[in-house]
């Protein structure tokens, strides 16, 4: 549904009061809005690389850039910093990241490569940055914090560390943000790859995007189970979410950075955002940053 190609397509975020997939190209540094009215692409160019994007209550939205988190003014361009964060590690930056049931914005860290498939190791972190501006460091040591969401009922946490190959659940308290006791949901296949973004459907299965292995896999953290996959035309499959009129399209983003001539040849999609119908399920409305 939307050609223009993106390097690093993620974080793709429904917004129903704009009819628009709001989404992030992470190393074009830019935030994009695909409007299903006009079907037009708008960006806004930001000075670092941006993980992730996020809804706010009283329009605009939340961003997490470079190390640190920022709001953004749509209208005006403006990028305001709320505060830094890891600037003892200058090669981090912030991934993926989303808006908890009570407004609240968790986002993770990770390190860059600084060589192909050299990176540092367990220098990421995630964090949850409250309506108060305060922050609170969740989890530590991780390799690249990455998708994650709620249970239907707001007491568990889904959580990626991608290279676990592996989507964790951890008790949640929804009252403190608190995040504890994670457990083990699934362990990805090898054809399936590296587990990316992710969301819940109001089943309260998870579906996640496997990049490298062309797919979204759904899965039921209960069983600990895939029910479902849905193969793409592009390998680097980064994120998903749902969304259009009544949350029954899932929108799936994906990336061209990583892929040689040979392979864009073979991959003439590769960057592209896809729409998923006919599902039978169907999404949530996102959540929205209380600030």
């Amino acid at each position: 549904v939307v050609k223009e190609k993106n390097r690093m397509g993620e974080c793709p975020v429904w917004e129903e009061r704009e009819n628009a997939l709001v989404y992030v190209d992470i190393n074009s540094q830019k935030v994009c809005r695909w409007s299903t009215v006009t079907s037009e692409v708008q960006s806004v160019s930001v000075d670092a690389r941006v993980g992730s994007v996020g809804l706010r209550r009283c329009g605009g939205y939340i961003i997490a850039l470079g190390t640190r988190f920022a709001f953004l003014d749509w209208d005006t361009r403006a990028v305001t910093t709320i505060l830094e964060l890891e600037q003892d590690k200058p090669n981090n930056r912030f991934n993926d990241g989303k808006v908890d049931p009570k407004g609240r914005f968790f986002a993770g860290t990770m390190a860059e490569e600084t060589a192909p498939g050299m990176r540092a190791r367990r220098q990421g972190a995630l964090y949850t940055l409250y309506p108060d501006c305060s922050v609170v460091k969740q989890l530590d040591q991780l390799d690249i914090s990455n998708g994650l969401d709620w249970s239907l009922d707001h007491r568990t946490f889904f959580h990626i560390d991608s290279l676990t190959y592996a989507v964790h659940a951890f008790s949640y308290d929804v009252h403190t943000g608190k995040i504890a006791c994670p457990k083990l949901v699934y362990r990805l296949e090898k054809e399936e790859q590296m587990p990316d973004g992710m969301c819940i459907d109001t089943e309260g299965k998870l579906w996640v995007a496997c990049i490298d292995g062309s797919r979204v896999i759904r899965i039921d953290p209960e069983t600990g189970k895939r029910i479902q996959t849905v193969m793409l035309p592009a390998s680097r499959i980064t994120s998903c979410c749902f969304g259009g009129k009544d949350y029954s399209e899932m929108y799936v983003t994906s990336a061209y950075d990583g892929l040689d001539e040979t392979a864009l040849a073979k991959e003439p999609q590769a960057g592209e955002i896809f729409k998923i119908t006919g599902l039978g399920v169907k999404g949530i409305p996102q959540n929205f940053y209380a600030a």
